[in-house]
């Protein structure tokens, strides 16, 4: 079963709430579950539940979603401030974690890992590697420029959810339920908004769309990496994750999915946890 915390952070001159959902025994080997742009911790629970036999999983919501505080400043909605309050989190957790990353989550992941003295013993990247193409950051743009503002109840988030991330897989029913319903938050005047603040999207808006390159950061990683890509995948290319493998990272491909795999179904969640396993031994 889930629990609700909050670790405090200071960014510039304020300190502010990252909130978390925990699974299993806090004396357990810790994971890090961290989600992609506009997604929440809660993305991770059919993960964090099959891994809390063995596993301490840890599932914040980045600044500016789900439960946490918001930012003042839509300039600090960048991937160096996410970092910061993940390492407070680090911090508080006092111990060596395996860093599960979607996307933005494994940015922050590949960033963190890449920092001496990090306690990432192992680094499993969903979907994202050290170049991104400009097409990729594009769409991103475009489809932040039209998230709708107000649903009517949870079936139109839902309905909503199907259609723009279509890519995350062949979800079941509840498992679509299940995301509609942490990705909303009521509004005061009645109706529900997704549940982030709309500023995340202003930097992202404001830039103009060029190639990534991440690979200085990558070549820093020295810890075991499990990349998966989702076979359709246009942010994580068939070149980047080649090259990935080639530099010694386990690959998985998802069939029937593109950008990102929900880790949701069952044969995905085995492969995460036997390299998670893997590094017991």
């Amino acid at each position: 079963m889930a629990r609700q915390g909050f670790v405090p952070y200071l960014l510039g001159s304020a300190f502010h709430r990252l909130a978390f959902v925990e699974f299993g025994n806090p004396a357990a080997a810790a994971v890090l579950c961290i989600h992609g742009l506009t997604r929440n911790g809660r993305d991770f629970d059919p993960l964090a539940e099959s891994l809390a036999d063995r596993f301490h999983v840890i599932c914040p919501d980045l600044p500016g979603r789900g439960q946490s505080d918001w930012l003042p400043d839509s300039a600090l909605y960048q991937p160096g401030s996410y970092v910061i309050a993940l390492g407070h989190l680090l911090a508080w957790l006092n111990k060596p974690v395996v860093w599960i990353g979607t996307s933005l989550g494994g940015i922050c992941g590949m960033m963190m890992a890449a920092t001496p003295g990090a306690p990432i013993t192992r680094l499993v990247l969903n979907d994202i590697g050290p170049s991104i193409p400009a097409s990729a950051l594009s769409r991103i743009r475009d489809y932040m420029t039209t998230t709708p503002e107000y649903f009517a109840k949870h079936a139109d988030v839902e309905r909503y959810l199907r259609r723009v991330h279509a890519p995350f897989g062949p979800l079941t029913d509840a498992q679509w339920a299940h995301l509609a319903y942490y990705s909303a938050r009521r509004l005061d005047g009645g109706g529900l908004a997704l549940h982030y603040d709309p500023a995340i999207a202003t930097p992202i808006i404001a830039s103009t769309p060029m190639t990534a390159d991440l690979s200085p950061i990558w070549q820093q990683i020295r810890v075991p990496v499990l990349a998966i890509r989702g076979e359709s995948s246009d942010l994580l290319t068939e070149e980047t994750f080649a090259a990935m493998e080639a530099d010694g990272a386990t690959g998985l491909t998802i069939a029937d999915t593109g950008h990102a795999p929900a880790l949701m179904d069952a044969p995905t969640i085995g492969v995460i946890r036997d390299f998670l396993e893997s590094g017991r031994q």
